[in-house]
């Protein structure tokens, strides 16, 4: 009899304990964790992001980088962080790839993680010093066949965003260009200018200003659509590349735990300011789409890039560094 008493106990209170955690969040500041430096498209719509969610739920949303390690510095001290809706992390591609390249790491993304939101999607733009004898992707594919080994292209790092994108474009098109990584993005974007390398994967905003100027020739953008920035630039796919897609992409996930009824609230206040035709507007301008998702449907597109992102990892066996 005593037992069902304390079973009845127990279940009469759990029904009105998570919404009144959702209606209690924030009570406090919230840390949210960027695995990256300062600068970079993660770093640039986190802080827009977390200023929104400022005014929009009355704490502040603090910003921490921790970058480090291919991002396994920032992700692990989120993923030791408790559960409470306190500490969130942002996500990128980056980390999708890095699930492959780093199997031994302390932590899984799908399951020390749960995701939260999405925030932006932003295509790359592949650009050739202007001495490369081609002027389109096509005639590129055709240069880089006639001499196997002999071209090359710059990127940010092993696992970065720029890499994959390069190594994709190699095994979609049968060519065998030469991976020059660098560390960071400044000194590859120097190099492709001065033509110390031939060719790289770039986000459009950074690089618009250098295609205007004539200082690199764009042949192609990622995405499935072309860019805003960059309209008469053709997709890749447009170009002859079937089924090329690459892009940057930005999320929040949280630990593991997190109560659903705060990551809900979290993902519905996220979604209205990208539903905002200033935010939608002012983003697009520097070249990010905003992405309204689901939790799940977010959680999926993280997947789906861990898997993408592994098959072209091992065709090419590439290592982290």
């Amino acid at each position: 009899m005593l037992r069902r008493f304390l079973i009845f106990v127990v279940l009469a209170f759990l029904p009105v304990a998570a919404p009144s955690m959702a209606q209690d969040y924030p009570s406090r500041p919230v840390r949210v964790i960027v695995p990256f430096g300062a600068g970079g498209p993660t770093d640039v719509f986190t802080r827009a992001i977390s200023d929104e969610l400022r005014k929009s739920l009355n704490q502040p949303f603090v910003m921490e980088n921790r970058p480090g390690a291919g991002t396994i510095i920032g992700s692990e001290a989120a993923a030791k962080s408790p559960p409470d809706g306190y500490t969130l992390l942002m996500v990128s591609a980056t980390q999708t790839t890095t699930e492959t390249l780093v199997p031994n790491k302390p932590f899984k993304l799908m399951r020390d993680f749960v995701p939260v939101a999405a925030l932006i999607n932003s295509e790359l733009v592949m650009v050739v010093h202007p001495s490369v004898p081609a002027s389109n992707v096509k005639e590129f594919i055709a240069l880089a066949k006639s001499k196997p080994g002999a071209l090359n292209y710059a990127s940010s790092g092993v696992g970065s965003n720029y890499h994959m994108a390069g190594e994709l474009f190699k095994n979609l098109t049968g060519t065998n260009i030469l991976h020059v990584p660098y560390k960071g993005s400044a000194g590859a974007r120097n190099d492709i200018i001065s033509g110390q390398v031939e060719m790289m994967f770039d986000s459009v905003p950074t690089m618009a200003q250098m295609i205007q100027a004539g200082r690199v020739r764009a042949l192609g953008t990622s995405g499935k659509v072309r860019s805003a920035i960059l309209p008469d630039v053709p997709t890749l796919s447009e170009a002859g590349v079937k089924g090329y897609e690459a892009t940057i992409w930005v999320g929040v996930m949280a630990p593991t735990g997190t109560p659903q009824p705060v990551v809900d609230l979290l993902n519905r206040e996220i979604n209205k300011i990208l539903a905002r035709p200033e935010v939608k507007d002012a983003w697009e301008k520097q070249g990010a789409v905003p992405m309204l998702m689901t939790p799940d449907e977010f959680g999926a597109h993280v997947q789906s890039e861990i898997e993408k992102w592994a098959k072209i990892i091992k065709a090419n066996a590439i290592a982290a560094e």
